[in-house]
This record gives C-alpha cells, structure tokens and sequence, in this order.
C-alpha cells in the first residue's frame, strides 16, 4: 500500500483520467473530491462491499425453472 500525506487543496492523480483531491480535513475525518471518468465506479468501501455481497448472492440462488 502506498502511503501519502496531502494538504488540504492537495491532490493525488492516478493514472492518466483520475484526480484526489483534499477538499476538507475536519477533526478525524477527510472530505474527498473524486475525478474520474463515467465508466470508473467510485464507491465508499461499506457500499462496493454490499454490491458484491448482492451479486454473489444473486449468483448462489438457484434458478426457478
């Protein structure tokens, strides 16, 4: 894992077409402001971890046939 410090107006790039950027340090939480292209999926981990749940669970029923 790489590990970066950034300041508030500070950004990371990934890539060619991905942008970080430190829009807020408040206390112990961070406001991100995310670029990226339409076809990249930005999810908070919680909900990238409930779409995989569903889709595996969508996966393992069996079909009503």
């Amino acid at each position: 894992m790489l590990v970066l410090s950034r300041k508030k107006d500070e950004k990371i790039v990934i890539g060619d077409n991905i942008t970080l950027m430190v829009i807020e340090i408040r206390g112990d939480k961070v406001r991100l402001g995310i670029d990226a292209p339409r076809d990249v999926s930005v999810h908070r981990e919680e909900i990238y971890d409930a779409i995989k749940r569903e889709a595996t669970d969508v996966e393992e029923q069996p079909s009503a046939e």
